[in-house]
C-alpha cells in the first residue's frame, strides 16, 4: 500500500525462499528539521515477522564473523535456558589464543524484537553478565549489567562492544539477508 500524504510505502512477502512465515514492512520518509538548521529526510524501515524458518540463538558466527563456532550445549532451541558454547578462531594455530564463553538464552521475544542472554562461563574475564539485545529493523540496541571484567577497563570493554555491535551491523548491511533475523 502507498501513502502519499505520510511519505509511507507498506508491503508483505507472500511466498518466498528465505524461510519467512510471515512478514510485512514498512518504509516512510520522515523530515528532518533540528535545532542545529540542518532540514532533509530519513528513511525508517520497519517490519513485523515470525522468526526466520532455520535460524538460531546458536548461529552468532552468521552475525558476528569473529565467531567461528557457536553450536547448542543443552536446552530446547529458541527456548529459555538453552545454552550455547561460542569460541573465536585460534590465532596462527595456537589453542591458546582461542577465546570463549557458554552462554544462557533467558528470554526471546520476536514481537518484541529482543533477546537476553547471560554468560555463564568464558575465559574473557567474566564474573557476571548479563546482556540485551533489541532492534527496530533499522536499529540494533546492546545493553548490559556486569561486574568489573578481569584484565578490562571500562573504557576497553565498552570499545569492545562498540566494535562488536559495529561489526554485526556491517555483516547485516553486506549480508541482507540476515537483516530478517533481527526479530
Amino acid at each position: 500500500m502507498i501513502d502519499p500524504i505520510n511519505h509511507c510505502l507498506s508491503y508483505e512477502i507472500t511466498e518466498n525462499n528465505f524461510g519467512f512465515k510471515s512478514y510485512v514492512a514498512t518504509v516512510q520518509l520522515v523530515p528532518i528539521n533540528d535545532e542545529d538548521g540542518r532540514t532533509g529526510c530519513i528513511i525508517e524501515w520497519s517490519f513485523v515477522s515470525d522468526l526466520v524458518e532455520g535460524w538460531k540463538y546458536e548461529d552468532l558466527q552468521a552475525w558476528f564473523p569473529t565467531v567461528s563456532a557457536c553450536r547448542q550445549v543443552e536446552g530446547v532451541p529458541g527456548q529459555p535456558d538453552l545454552f550455547r558454547y561460542c569460541a573465536s578462531a585460534p590465532v596462527d594455530n595456537d589453542e591458546s589464543t582461542i577465546k570463549w564463553s557458554e552462554e544462557k538464552l533467558l528470554t526471546i521475544d520476536p514481537i518484541q524484537r529482543l533477546l537476553s542472554y547471560e554468560v555463564t562461563e568464558s575465559n574473557l574475564g567474566f564474573k557476571s553478565y548479563v546482556a540485551m539485545d533489541s532492534g527496530d529493523g533499522c536499529r540494533i540496541e546492546w545493553s548490559f549489567v556486569s561486574d568489573p571484567i578481569e584484565g578490562w577497563g571500562l573504557d576497553d570493554f565498552l570499545s569492545y562492544l562498540d566494535s562488536s555491535v559495529q561489526l554485526i551491523g556491517k555483516t547485516i548491511m553486506e549480508h541482507p539477508s540476515l537483516s530478517a533475523t533481527t526479530t
